[in-house]
């Protein structure tokens, strides 16, 4: 075995990554306090760190919605954002939405209308739908497809996606 020239080992030792950061997440109601790299999306902490993987790695660029989530209420795309950004703030994931064994009203009416055939966006749709609603900015059926535009569903189940939405958002309304 070679030696390697003593100028490549200090090149190397100098090279060394930078510390991890310690972040504290209200991840579907529960406290989490983990030490991350710096550049760990928040997909990547969801889904490698916590095994929170109903939040789907689709595109990674921020193009199809599959890794959307709540943060403080507020739709994401995951695969955007550092976890370290973050920091103290509360994710809703997919996995946080039913309570008590019971699913959320979105998540049901995604099954009572059909609204999905692989599975693989859904997650996404349904915290994209909650986020729309808490957004309080969609009005009509056009708003509502404008708004969804961002969530990417490669079967093409659109039709009932835009009938759970729009349900969803006259009975929000309707409190």
């Amino acid at each position: 075995m070679k030696n390697k020239p003593e100028h490549e080992n200090t090149e190397t030792a100098s090279l060394s990554s930078p510390p991890k950061e310690t972040v504290t997440l209200h991840i579907n109601g529960e406290a989490k306090q983990l030490e991350v790299e710096p550049w760990t999306s928040l997909l990547d902490l969801l889904r490698d760190h916590l095994n929170l993987t109903g939040t789907k790695k689709g595109c990674d660029h921020g193009q199809c919605g599959a890794c959307t989530v709540l943060v403080d209420g507020k739709r994401i795309n995951s695969c955007l954002t550092l976890a370290v950004m973050k920091d103290g703030t509360k994710i809703t994931t997919i996995e946080g939405l039913a309570k008590d064994g019971e699913l959320h009203p979105v998540q049901q009416a995604f099954i009572d209308h059909d609204a999905f055939q692989c599975g693989y966006c859904t997650p996404g749709q349904i915290c994209s739908t909650i986020g729309l609603i808490n957004e309080g900015k969609a009005k009509t059926l056009d708003d509502i497809r404008d708004l969804m535009s961002g969530n990417v569903c490669r079967c093409g189940a659109y039709t009932n996606i835009v009938k759970v939405v729009q349900e969803a958002l006259e009975r929000s309304q309707q409190r």
